[in-house]
Formats: C-alpha cells, sequence, structure tokens
C-alpha cells in the first residue's frame, strides 16, 4: 500500500458546507483511508467482530481513530461517541460489510445520517488490475507494488430527519446506485492510466444561494445524471 500512488478526482465548488460528513465505500476498499488520510481528523466505523481487531490497530497506529460497532450493530451509539469527541470528525462507512452481500448498501448508514442529520459522502475507489481474494465474499481488492489508486467523491447527500421504513429504502436504492456508478468510474480511470477528461460529469455543483433550503437542495441532487456546470479538481494524495 505504502508503493501504490493515490489520485483524486473532485468538485471543490461547494463551500458552504461545515462539519463532519459520513464517507460510503465499499468493504473491498476498507484499507483505502488508513493509507490516504492518516493522522487525520477520519474515525473508521469498524465491526464488532474478531476479525476487525487487526485492522483497528493497524488504524490507531496510522493516527485514526477507530469506533466500533456495525452499522446494523451499535452503529447509533459508536457514531454518538465520536461525534462528541470533537467537532470536524468525519466518519468512514463500509455499508456492505461485514458480511455482504457485495456492493449491496445496507440500510444502516441511511439510518445513521437520518437520525444524526450528518450527509452522506459516497466514494468510489478503484485500483489499477489488483489481485482479488476469490474466495472472500467482498473479492477482497489488493493494489499491485506501484500500481495506482483512483477516488471519484460524489456529493454531500442530507437525509431527512424521521425517515419511515419506505423513505430508508428509497434513499438506500438511490445511494447504492451512485456508490456503484462511482466505484465503476474510479475503476475504469485507474486502469485507464489516463486523467478524466473535462467531459467527465462528476455530479452536480451547489447553487451559490444564500439559504439553508438552497444549499440542502443541492446536497440532496441525484448523482452522475444531469451535465450541470462544474469545476473539477485532480490532485494527488500523498501516500
Amino acid at each position: 500500500y505504502r508503493t501504490i500512488r493515490y489520485e483524486r478526482q473532485a468538485d471543490p465548488a461547494d463551500e458552504f458546507f461545515e462539519g463532519p460528513v459520513i464517507f460510503v465505500f465499499w468493504h473491498e476498499y476498507i484499507p483505502f483511508p488508513i493509507y490516504t488520510r492518516p493522522h487525520c481528523r477520519l474515525s473508521m466505523l469498524l465491526s464488532q467482530h474478531q476479525d476487525a481487531e487487526v485492522l483497528s490497530h493497524i488504524a490507531h497506529f496510522a493516527g485514526l481513530d477507530a469506533v466500533r460497532g456495525s452499522s446494523s450493530r451499535g452503529g447509533t451509539q459508536a457514531l454518538r461517541e465520536m461525534i462528541q469527541r470533537g467537532k470536524g470528525t468525519s466518519l468512514a462507512i463500509t455499508p456492505d460489510g461485514p458480511r455482504g452481500p457485495r456492493r449491496k448498501l445496507a440500510q444502516g448508514c441511511v439510518y445513521l445520517s437520518s437520525r444524526l442529520q450528518i450527509p452522506i459522502v459516497p466514494l468510489g475507489v478503484g485500483y489499477d488490475r489488483p489481485w482479488r481474494n476469490q474466495s472472500a465474499w467482498d473479492k477482497f481488492a489488493i493494489p499491485r507494488p506501484f500500481s495506482r489508486c483512483r477516488a471519484v467523491l460524489g456529493p454531500r447527500i442530507q437525509i431527512p430527519a424521521d425517515l419511515d421504513r419506505t423513505a430508508i429504502e428509497h434513499h438506500r436504492l438511490r445511494i447504492e446506485r451512485q456508490l456503484n456508478q462511482l466505484t465503476e468510474l474510479a475503476e475504469g480511470w485507474a486502469e485507464s492510466r489516463y486523467n478524466l477528461s473535462g467531459s467527465e460529469i462528476l455530479y452536480r455543483s451547489p447553487p451559490r444561494g444564500n439559504g439553508a433550503a438552497d444549499r440542502a437542495t443541492a446536497h440532496s441532487a441525484d448523482c452522475l445524471e444531469t451535465p450541470i456546470g462544474f469545476r473539477k479538481l485532480a490532485m494527488r494524495i500523498a501516500s
């Protein structure tokens, strides 16, 4: 992981938002934040299963906070504890873990976002032709030495409060679709070894309104569906 090159592509136009977010990305790329965001204000939500113990120690060694509790078991209390530790701390969740099915988003992250009013940010990750553990439920991705890793950030998605089961399922399906689109884009980008062209639509830029309603509308916009003017930033993340 120390030898690969990390790059991301994102639209930096959202200058209004302040506060923590919930990053969601697929379980097969779970080491990604440890090597790209060490010693920053980021907490990883890891399951309470024994197999997450090693990853928890690695995260602490990298200067990250590992909060124990999956999105379906103990997640609400774990997230509340993380928020109480300091403002501006974001959370990283793998919403298809810890047992799958692969790339199927569980409702837990939507419920947590709705309950605590913290927006979700989908994060697509891809390695250049990685090795895969075919016996693992998630086909865990292992990057080749000196290969390229790419990440594509989606928009902040503000989930309304007090949702019923039908509304939670609606948002779950929407975020799952967006996260799969972003992941496929990141994987194709990593394998292509080229920069994304200016014609690629990543996500909507938020309007420059002054009201909270305008910002909430922008945060809830669908991803990768409507070509609206935007600015993009490609930058290398030091490993």
